[in-house]
């Protein structure tokens, strides 16, 4: 080959990966409880719930795949707080939550609600829970990269992972910005 035809053929080929990088590069990095969970990470959202305008959380959408396809899946959910909670708090929210998606057999509400309560802690500005979604397995949780337990029923994570991913979430705009998809 030339080498005008060949620096032409190394140009064209650089240009055509430019692209691909440019869209790796912004995607920031995963988080270590992500990678660790997840083989090569996909952004797939992020959004940012209020209630009455106050800013409670950030939230990111991590998944093995770059579209989301719903709760059959494995993927990642970032909880970045804003703001003081208790744990105690968070679980009985969750669970109130949940009960909107389906009801709840009062011997399964008490259960997750103890299981939670006992497992998330109180949070602070910028304090990270993730939540990982084991499909057919449950649920397995972090705090800032550490981890924290794991509830071992698949319908306690589609139900918990639902709050904010299933289509009648009381979140729905959240849910769009998290996953792409309306509705």
């Amino acid at each position: 080959m030339k080498p005008a035809l060949l620096r032409r053929f190394v140009f064209s080929a650089c240009l055509a990966v430019l692209p691909l990088q440019a869209a790796l590069a912004a995607q920031p990095p995963a988080p270590a409880a992500v990678t660790t969970e997840l083989r090569q990470p996909f952004l797939l959202g992020q959004g940012t719930h209020r209630w009455f305008g106050l800013k409670i959380f950030d939230a990111t959408l991590w998944s093995t795949t770059q579209e989301w396809q719903g709760l059959t899946q494995r993927f990642a959910l970032e909880l970045r707080y804003a703001r003081h909670l208790s744990g105690k708090k968070i679980a009985e929210v969750s669970i109130e939550e949940m009960q909107k998606l389906e009801k709840l057999k009062p011997e399964q509400q008490q259960r997750w609600l103890q299981q939670m309560q006992a497992m998330f802690p109180d949070v602070e500005e910028n304090t990270r829970i993730t939540g990982v979604h084991l499909p057919g397995e449950g649920a397995r949780f972090f705090l800032n990269d550490q981890p924290l337990g794991e509830i071992r029923d698949p319908e306690f994570a589609r139900l918990f992972f639902g709050i904010w991913l299933d289509n009648r979430s009381s979140v729905p705009a959240l849910r769009a910005q998290l996953t792409g998809k309306p509705r």
